[in-house]
């Protein structure tokens, strides 16, 4: 038990300055998101009126849209410290009793991943949500008994890119529920002038502009081709950075004007060209491409869809006629109407 108790709180990082200074510390600070951020808003200032903690809440999303700093950013703002785990971190109940018994007032426990937390644990986490009590079992056998140690009113932050992996039970606990949203371009370009100023970097708006239309609306995504851009530009001794020189970095990439990278055309010229457009089963596409199934299906598939590139079918994967004129394959002329009513989307899109 004592090794339990050890290795899952070296595991469970106690945060006050949350990870670092790209991360915003407030609600004024954060872009995007802008009616959920509203609501949050309500909840914190209703909160700290009542002198209660903020309801447990629930963030689920595409990963890298900022689940993590929002719940760094209601622990700020409620005044408490953040406690950061993960679900798979949570193997057993003492795992989590651990943390629990340490939890002050008003802090926040923040639970990555938590769809995928086991079944015991989630049975422990019930009566902390509710009633603020942590049941332990002492002993064993006809000598076993149950104590109930009360908590310091806290609140529990979940995150999961999976909603309907959650339990209902687990689900239903949850007071305040919020779905992030791919981010608008205008918002990644505020976020990008922003970390370039605590980089240290000269970033043209235009610039900016050019990297947040190709971010896929993803923050992280976004930060990641900044710190490239960047390298570039020390590597060429530029005094600031413009729109050549951003292209020039995203070229380098493998990231076009589409926010399409080498592994995106991989999987679209996998489905055109080795299947002819599809259908094709998810895991004759995995080995066509040495890929997990769920890499494709976590990673690669959620924009290609939402491009309108790729389509699920009953039968499996299928190339859209988008994905033929991307990749200048000839369309099947049973596809030919298809092709015109996207001749003029495909233009609006790059340009």
């Amino acid at each position: 038990m004592a090794d339990a108790i050890e290795r899952i709180v070296n595991s469970t990082r106690l945060c006050g300055d949350e990870g670092g200074t790209l991360r915003p510390r407030n609600l004024e600070e954060f872009a995007g998101q802008e009616e959920m951020c509203e609501k949050l808003s309500i909840f914190i200032q209703a909160a700290r009126q009542r002198g209660e903690p903020i309801d447990h809440t629930l963030f689920y999303g595409p990963p890298g849209l900022g689940k993590t700093t929002l719940a760094g950013i209601i622990a700020q703002e409620m005044g408490g410290q953040i406690r950061l785990t993960s679900g798979p971190a949570l193997e057993r109940a003492g795992d989590l009793a651990a943390i629990l018994s340490n939890i002050q007032y008003n802090d926040v426990l923040f639970i990555d991943e938590i769809h995928r937390l086991s079944p015991v644990v989630e049975e422990i986490l019930y009566p902390a949500m509710e009633d603020y009590a942590l049941d332990i079992v002492v002993g064993k056998g006809p000598l076993a008994r149950s104590i109930r140690l009360q908590l310091p009113p806290f609140t529990l932050i979940g995150a999961t890119t999976r909603l309907g992996l959650l339990t209902s039970p687990l689900r239903a606990r949850f007071g305040i529920v919020e779905q992030l949203q791919l981010y608008r371009q205008e918002s990644l370009r505020d976020i990008l002038l922003r970390a370039s100023t605590l980089f240290g970097l000269e970033l043209a708006e235009d610039a900016a502009m050019e990297i947040a239309g190709r971010s896929r609306g993803t923050p992280r995504v976004a930060l990641r081709l900044l710190r490239r851009v960047r390298d570039v530009a020390e590597v060429r001794h530029a005094p600031a950075v413009d729109v050549p020189l951003a292209s020039e970095a995203l070229v380098m990439l493998g990231v076009d004007a589409l926010g399409l990278d080498e592994g995106d055309r991989r999987l679209l010229r996998a489905v055109v060209e080795l299947f002819s457009g599809g259908p094709v089963g998810l895991a004759t596409l995995a080995a066509a491409l040495n890929e997990e199934p769920q890499t494709i299906e976590d990673i690669y598939e959620p924009y290609l869809i939402q491009k309108g590139f790729l389509e699920r079918t009953p039968r499996g994967r299928r190339g859209t006629a988008k994905a033929f004129q991307y990749l200048g394959v000839h369309l099947p002329s049973s596809w030919g109407e298809q092709l015109e009513l996207l001749d003029g989307d495909m233009s609006a899109e790059e340009s």
